[in-house]
């Protein structure tokens, strides 16, 4: 029998669904195993101080949605997954357990919402009219989407009419899409000198110049931006004021203030990517709280619930909303409906934000890994970061260590694959802490890290 001990602190809704939650995620994160038997549910009711009707409710509900199995006599146990019926089972798609463990991509931990997508699949299979989410839409033709919407930004601390909102195929497309209705080829963007990779990658297609701004241990500088705005004219900045990656920095509420400011003064759109934000519940308020009227304002669910639904939004400034639809439209037509659906029931139900929490979760955990293995080297981290920021010692340089980490089973990412054009590249690499699904690759990946760091390179490391 397995020893079965889950978690209702923070939970909200019924206390059987709150139960049935801690469940799914329990093993979604392989902590209670196929095959496992659960406990009898008075036992279960005792420990955890519930009627044994609310413990009895959640494994009926469970066996329902197939996460578990019944044998009369035995007790309550673990549903085995059933093996792939046919070619082309998404279970082909899983992130890899074996080969090279990898600390390079910025993913939120896998795998917990998959109990969640089966509920809401299954709920979707018994609806009584599918077919608006197989035709064409508009933003305005499935308004429930749009308040789901309104929902999730509020938990940012961010207030939107729905006029003001657009959907986008994830933060990424929403870039693409405010960079396209904002700017003209040969305009300047402005961007943290460490910035998104991609964001260089748009803009050159675009053809718009980048200019890096000067970033200190505190984050984004608000001299350099108010200097390059004296010098230049830039249409915008892009940047990432909370868990920025790479660095990891969350900016101050002073500096908040101090950017937006500068932006008002000169004009200037602000691009706030707060893709991470909900990750930190300590974060100060968002830029587009403290400017809405210079604000586009990005999110999506890709780092705290799942980044395979391609579900984000941008809140913009309702006399700009137009032109970032049609950005949208000439993109991709437009987006999928029914992962919009998918996401607003998530969000609807608060299985969004519960995920959220359990990823912040993860992240303490992860990040508490990582600072043992690491004790002793500079190291820029935030406990509800999904990745850190690692100053290395003069002996060893960034281009090195990535090399010789890939040669031994470890994948990393080095600070020149973030310095914006013209932006030095400092002596550090980005580790990514989220992206493995067991957390013994994790600690595995991380100790071998340790021991190269532990001692200066040996000869010449070919890069």
């Amino acid at each position: 029998m397995a020893i079965w001990h889950p978690s209702l602190d923070g939970r909200r809704g019924p206390r059987y669904r709150q139960l049935l939650d801690a469940l799914a995620e329990d093993i979604a994160a392989g902590r209670l195993a196929p095959g496992d038997r659960l406990p009898a549910y008075r036992d279960l009711a005792f420990d955890l101080g519930l009627a044994a009707s609310t413990v009895s409710r959640a494994y009926a509900e469970g066996v329902k949605r197939a996460l578990l199995r019944g044998e009369v006599g035995r007790g309550t146990f673990v549903r085995t997954p059933e093996p792939p019926a046919r070619r082309g089972s998404v279970g082909d798609l899983r992130r890899p357990t074996d080969g090279p463990i990898d600390l390079a991509r910025n993913l939120p931990c896998p795998g917990l919402a998959e109990p969640h997508l089966r509920r809401v699949l299954g709920e979707l299979a018994g609806a009584a009219d599918l077919r608006p989410l197989l035709d064409r839409q508009t933003d305005s033709d499935l308004g429930r989407h749009a308040e789901a919407a309104r929902l999730w930004l509020a938990g940012a601390g961010v207030a939107a009419y729905s006029d003001e909102l657009v959907r986008t195929n994830g933060a990424q497309h929403g870039i693409l899409c405010t960079l396209a209705a904002l700017l003209a080829p040969g305009d300047l963007l402005l961007t943290e000198a460490l910035t998104y990779a991609p964001v260089r990658a748009l803009a050159e297609r675009l053809g718009l110049h980048v200019q890096p701004l000067a970033l200190d241990h505190g984050g984004l500088c608000p001299d350099a931006f108010a200097e390059a705005c004296r010098q230049g004219a830039p249409k915008a900045l892009y940047l990432t004021p909370t868990l920025q990656s790479p660095t990891t920095v969350t900016l101050s509420p002073e500096r908040r203030a101090a950017v937006v400011e500068v932006a008002r003064r000169h004009g200037v759109w602000l691009i706030e990517d707060d893709v991470f934000g909900l990750l930190k519940p300590d974060r100060p308020p968002p830029l587009a709280a403290l400017a809405p009227e210079r604000t586009v304002y990005l999110s999506s669910l890709s780092k705290c619930v799942a980044p395979g639904l391609r579900v984000g939004w941008l809140r913009a400034p309702a006399e700009l909303a137009p032109a970032l639809r049609q950005a949208v439209g000439l993109s991709v037509w437009m987006t999928a409906p029914l992962g919009a659906e998918i996401a607003a029931r998530l969000i609807e139900d608060g299985t969004a934000e519960r995920l959220t929490e359990t990823q912040r979760a993860t992240a303490r955990r992860r990040q508490a890994l990582a600072a043992k293995a690491l004790a002793g080297h500079a190291v820029m981290a935030d406990p509800h970061g999904l990745h850190l920021w690692l100053e290395l010692p003069g002996a060893w340089k960034a281009d090195a260590l990535r090399a010789e980490a890939a040669r031994r089973g470890v994948l990393i990412s080095q600070a020149r694959a973030f310095a914006a054009p013209g932006a030095p590249a400092p002596n550090a690499v980005r580790l990514c802490l989220s992206h493995e699904a067991d957390e013994a690759r994790l600690s595995t990946g991380l100790e071998r890290l340790k021991t190269l760091l532990a001692a200066p390179p040996v000869g010449e490391v070919v890069v």
